[in-house]
Parts: structure tokens; C-alpha cells; sequence
């Protein structure tokens, strides 16, 4: 009789762990379902848009963060993903136009105020808003989707 009770504790058990992974799947594609329509949402408001690559088209950006004597070095690769304008397609390739020269001087100015320890892989994505809000807010308009870091390096 032990060994009869003790089968249905496995059987039981056995159910259990089958509808704790069907409630769990179901949860999952729930949270991702959600997530992807949030997403998507956003999406659909931006118009078109271009990649501009900020600095020296090979060495990016390099610049002395932490203050003067700190003796720290940034070269950093940034690629700014902004919103298409007919104007500057035009003037593609001739010279920087005066919003491009506004960017690259809001971008150097935003990563000399910053510390060192604020350039750690895990302030990654909060540097990149950083960038992307102080940009917009210089050109008075959203002009930058988002921002994209190629290569970043610290000495």
C-alpha cells in the first residue's frame, strides 16, 4: 500500500510541474507580446531617417575626460541615427552643415564633463540618453532617434 501512495505522489508531482511550466510559458509570451506592441508603437511615430557618424571618419572622437590634469583619454566611435532632412541630403558630402557642428560640440562638451567611472560597460545605456537628450535640447527639437557607440576606449 506504501508503494501505491508513493505513485501517486510522483503523478502528482509529475502534474504539478507540467502546469507550472504551461503557467510560466503563458506568462512569457504574454510579457513578450506586450513588450513587442509597446515597441512597435513607438516606432511608428519617427519618420525617416539617416546615420551620421560624429568626428574623424577612422578614429572617431578622442578627447580628455575627468578634467585637465587628469591625464585620462577617450576615443570613442559614435553614430547618431537622426531625422532625415531633404536639406541636408543636398549638401551631403560638401561640408559640415551648421546642425552637424552643433551636435559634434554638444557631444564633445557632454563626454569632457564627465568622470571617468561614468564610462563603465554597465552606464553604457545611460550615456548614450545622456548624449541623446543634451543633443536635442541644443537643436531645440527631437532631432536624434538614438545613439549608437562603435568603439569606446578609456586610458
Amino acid at each position: 500500500m506504501a508503494e501505491g501512495g508513493k505513485k501517486f505522489s510522483v503523478a502528482m508531482i509529475v502534474a504539478l510541474v507540467v502546469i507550472g511550466l504551461a503557467l510560466a510559458g503563458g506568462i512569457s509570451y504574454f510579457i513578450a507580446t506586450r513588450i513587442v506592441n509597446d515597441q512597435g508603437g513607438r516606432q511608428s511615430v519617427r519618420g525617416p531617417s539617416t546615420l551620421m557618424k560624429l568626428g574623424d571618419p577612422k578614429e572617431g572622437l578622442i578627447v580628455n575626460i575627468g578634467g585637465v590634469n587628469s591625464g585620462r583619454y577617450l576615443k570613442i566611435s559614435i553614430i547618431l541615427e537622426v531625422k532625415s532632412d531633404k536639406k541636408q541630403q543636398e549638401t551631403a558630402g560638401k561640408s559640415q552643415s551648421p546642425e552637424e557642428i552643433k551636435m559634434l560640440d554638444t557631444v564633445i562638451h557632454t563626454l569632457r564633463s564627465l568622470k571617468t567611472d561614468e564610462f563603465e560597460p554597465s552606464k553604457q545605456e545611460r550615456l548614450k540618453d545622456l548624449l541623446k537628450q543634451e543633443i536635442n535640447k541644443n537643436l531645440g527639437e527631437e532631432r536624434v532617434y538614438d545613439v549608437y557607440v562603435t568603439n569606446l576606449v578609456v586610458q
